[in-house]
């Protein structure tokens, strides 16, 4: 059985077709594949952070002392706890120097009388 030359052109048209719709299939495969959507996430996330890094950088230059009062306030917010504690050990530290002062004071005064 032989074809008509339009059928002909009509299984080649189809063939065509069939090839650039596997193809397209093919691509859209690789493209929503997860190992090619986790790569241009991570590559988006690194070029997003290097973005905000830079910004960070240009706003510390243009304000220094801004930056470090943040840094400072945002410092001493984190170690509070130690420092609270530290400022407790200091504060009853003074107060012990003074007791033994004024136990030192009173017993120098006892004995000159």
């Amino acid at each position: 059985m032989t074809d008509t030359p339009e059928v002909a052109a009509a299984r080649i048209a189809v063939e065509r077709s069939r090839a650039r719709v596997m193809a397209t299939a093919q691509e859209l495969q690789d493209r929503l594949s997860p190992k090619t959507l986790a790569r241009s996430t991570w590559q988006g996330a690194k070029e997003k952070g290097a973005d905000l890094a830079e910004d960070a950088v240009d706003a510390v230059r243009a304000r220094p002392v801004a930056a470090t009062g943040v840094v400072a306030a945002l410092a001493m917010f984190l170690a509070r706890e130690p420092l609270m504690d530290l400022a407790g050990k200091v504060a009853g530290s003074v107060g012990d120097k003074r007791k033994t002062r004024k136990t030192t004071k009173t017993k120098v005064q006892t004995e000159k009388k």
